[in-house]
């Protein structure tokens, strides 16, 4: 099934291409050195980059699950406390070499694409959890992300 362009989910996932694009020209052609510098607080780009991977991991399936029919979130699990699954995802990649880190980010990117584009159109209205879970998953944090990272890049003369 095809989802129409100009449709909420249709807008949705291509301005969600357009910043995933942007955010990849965001970090090109930093080297590992640069990758692994802490300057957003206690976070390198390495860290921004598995924080995003970790919640488009943590995310897919529950757009699976809406996909079925079901609740996003499954039983005993909150969101409230973003710091905490943030500093979870950001310490998963630690040491984890930049190369491996991108990687995944490009996997786990497609997968949860994937995922936001099997979910029925009509559950894609704004302000309902399809739509959050992506918009916020996807194209803000691709836009808010990249933006630090391009004044990070202009303040250093990268």
């Amino acid at each position: 099934m095809s989802t129409d362009v100009a449709s909420p989910k249709g807008q949705l996932l291509n301005r969600a291409a357009r910043e995933y694009k942007a955010f990849h020209e965001a970090i090109q052609g930093l080297n590992e050195e640069h990758m692994t510098e802490v300057w957003l607080g206690s976070w390198s780009i390495r860290d921004v980059v598995g924080h995003i991977t970790g919640w488009h991991r943590e995310m897919a399936p529950a757009l699976e699950r809406i996909t079925r029919g079901e609740r996003p979130v499954l039983p005993g699990v909150s969101y409230d406390d973003v710091d905490r699954w943030n500093a979870k995802f950001a310490a998963s990649v630690r040491t984890t070499p930049v190369a491996d880190v991108l990687l995944e980010l490009d996997e786990s990117h497609e997968s949860f694409m994937h995922a936001a584009a099997s979910v029925p159109d009509e559950r894609f209205q704004p302000g309902r959890a399809a739509y959050r879970i992506v918009e916020q998953t996807s194209a803000h944090h691709y836009k808010e992300h990249g933006d630090q990272i391009r004044a990070w890049r202009e303040s250093r003369g990268l």
